[in-house]
């Protein structure tokens, strides 16, 4: 009897630690990142993807799909490991940073304190206003104050909390955003608009972000409804506002462009759980692909 209750209580024992793994978010291996007709056919611009910075999403890890797809539409990927620097910079036609942070882990103390250093934020501007082109991906807390002072440098204020809207988002999720023709919160861009009838984008979803605010000039491509507001913690009792706000805006620096993402996981491809529960550019109903591959062709310029 004594062993028969030893062997289950270690069965419960390994179900509780396997738990988290199944529940745990991965690249989905079987989202189709092929491309028809690649962008580029050959010496397609040379994207550095940053992984210096206790990134969130890597290239072999969640936002593996994301990298694929580019590689398959001709661009060349190249991981980072090093600090931001004008020689380092140097050759790279575009720059992806998504959710660096402070710490080493999301939950570690410090992790929302910046990932950045002055030197490396002076680099990465001098770098864009030469022609450089940088998508800056930063989700909700505490994602959003690792970034805040590089975003700040473009003149781009984020509110590092949670953005809710119960009336544009998926029913029951208030923080799943929906951005489309129909609500009139996807904005006629180049970047929804791509190079012809197949590559117009309709709808976008979100999964939990943060809001923005850009520059003048620059143009809320996912706007937020007078509806939206944030908190600065998904249970926060009390929230402002975010009329007026984005969860991703563009504009042009200098001679370069800037895209800032206030949510990551639109542009993955991931699943969690037994039930393989898709987010990103694999959940249905979306056109979330689209998008990116409109959002890089206009940061490479083959979008004007």
């Amino acid at each position: 009897m004594i062993k028969k209750m030893n062997f289950c209580a270690g069965i419960v024992r390994l179900v509780l630690c396997l738990a988290p793994v199944f529940a745990q978010q991965m690249a989905d291996p079987e989202f189709d990142t092929s491309v028809d007709n690649p962008a580029y056919k050959k010496d397609g611009p040379r994207v550095m993807f940053d992984e210096a910075h206790h990134n969130f999403h890597t290239t072999d890890g969640r936002y593996k799909p994301f990298v694929d797809l580019f590689m398959n539409d001709g661009y060349n990927v190249i991981r980072n490991r090093q600090s931001f620097g004008k020689t380092r910079l140097s050759g790279f036609k575009i720059l992806v940073i998504a959710d660096a942070l402070g710490a080493e882990e999301d939950d570690d103390e410090g992790a929302d304190q910046s990932a950045f250093n002055d030197d490396e934020i002076t680099a990465v501007a001098d770098w864009v206003k030469g022609g450089g082109a940088l998508l800056l991906i930063a989700d909700h807390a505490p994602f959003g104050g690792a970034a805040t002072n590089l975003a700040n440098r473009f003149g781009v204020d984020m509110s590092k909390g949670y953005t809710f809207d119960p009336q544009n988002s998926v029913a029951g999720s208030p923080t799943l955003l929906i951005f489309s023709r129909e609500n009139k919160l996807l904005a006629i861009h180049p970047i929804t608009e791509g190079r012809n009838e197949n590559e117009r984008v309709k709808l976008v979803r979100s999964f939990t972000g943060q809001s923005l605010k850009g520059p003048e000039g620059s143009v809320d491509i996912l706007k937020l409804s007078d509806s939206a507001t944030d908190s600065p913690t998904y249970e926060a009792a009390t929230s402002t506002p975010a009329a007026g706000r984005a969860q991703v805006i563009a504009f042009k620096f200098g001679k370069g462009r800037v895209v800032v993402h206030g949510e990551a996981a639109m542009l993955s491809a991931q699943i969690s759980g037994a039930e393989k529960r898709t987010m990103g550019m694999n959940t249905p109903g979306n056109d979330n692909r689209q998008y990116a591959l409109n959002l890089m062709h206009w940061l490479s310029g083959i979008l004007k």
